[in-house]
């Protein structure tokens, strides 16, 4: 594909609006409602969020990682801590995440600060998990170069003998985070670019205030 026909790829959004009366004073409350619509309307990983991360000096990165759990305190995921997100995260604590339904023609823009979950919590999500899945968190150096793939293939077949009737210990490495949002902006797709962008932002710790913003 050249440049030119790389410029005049154009989608036309007509799927639905978006106004200040027709959305929720709690955000929270806001993604919910979008949440379970993108559930019924049964658009594929809904729950997956694009993560950004930076060093303390701003050096930016990204991944996605996948939503496993929401409430009005924020936005849960789980990683490696040791990970080059856990890193950023424990000397940058500013984070923001997207989701993009493109079926629904929606993006949800978060931002906030990010925090570690309880022990006890990472503990009930991790042993909630597959058993194969558990062992893979144990036995991956997440983001750190290894020799081959052949072995960390070797460590994991160790393990699940090892294992094979035994609990699978949570690593201490391993766990939960929760993202705590100050800014939360809902994007619907509107035809001649002239999208809606509906924006909340945390006053004090229950109130919210909601702005729209120019496409």
């Amino acid at each position: 594909m050249n440049q030119e026909e790389l410029q005049n790829i154009r989608e036309e959004y007509n799927a639905a609006a978006l106004s200040e009366a027709s959305t929720k004073a709690n955000p929270m409350k806001q993604f919910e409602l979008w949440f379970d619509e993108a559930q019924e309307a049964n658009v594929p990983e809904r729950s997956a969020m694009n993560l950004a991360t930076s060093t303390n000096d701003g050096r930016p990165s990204s991944r996605i990682v996948l939503l496993k759990g929401f409430s009005d305190n924020g936005f849960i995921f789980f990683t490696n801590y040791l990970s080059r997100k856990g890193k950023e995260i424990n000397k940058n604590p500013n984070g923001a995440i997207t989701f993009f339904w493109a079926a629904m023609e929606r993006q949800i823009r978060i931002e906030g600060n990010i925090e570690k979950i309880s022990k006890e919590e990472s503990e009930k999500y991790f042993h909630s998990r597959p058993k194969n899945s558990q062992i893979g968190a144990v036995v991956s150096p997440q983001s750190q170069e290894i020799e081959s793939r052949e072995t960390i293939e070797h460590k994991w077949n160790e393990l699940a003998t090892e294992y094979e009737d035994k609990e699978v210990p949570k690593p201490s490495f391993w766990g939960g985070y929760i993202l705590k949002p100050r800014l939360i902006e809902f994007w619907q797709g509107r035809p001649s670019r002239l999208h809606d962008r509906i924006l909340y932002k945390k006053i004090d710790n229950k109130t919210w205030k909601k702005v729209r913003l120019a496409p």
